[in-house]
């Protein structure tokens, strides 16, 4: 059958989150303030392991999305809100 497989980068100025799922079920999430990536699913389960990086490759992508806030903001800083 079809499978939902998703992929979550966001950030802001003080937050970001990266997170995997399928099919609904959270497979894994950065937890930036414990500074480790984090496998939320039960224990009775065969677990399916992310590659050693992962977490370092999610506080990369957060410097990128930052960098990409930052240049978004200096590009619309004289765009009307109305045409």
């Amino acid at each position: 059958g079809l499978h939902v497989d998703l992929s979550i980068l966001g950030c802001s100025d003080s937050d970001g989150e990266k997170m995997y799922s399928l099919d609904g079920e959270e497979k894994w999430f950065a937890d930036f303030i414990n500074h480790r990536g984090v496998d939320p699913q039960p224990s009775f389960m065969n677990h399916f392991r992310y590659v050693e990086g992962v977490y370092e490759q999610a506080v990369a992508d957060q410097q990128v999305c930052r960098s990409n806030l930052k240049n978004s903001r200096v590009g619309m800083k004289d765009i009307p809100l109305e045409n």
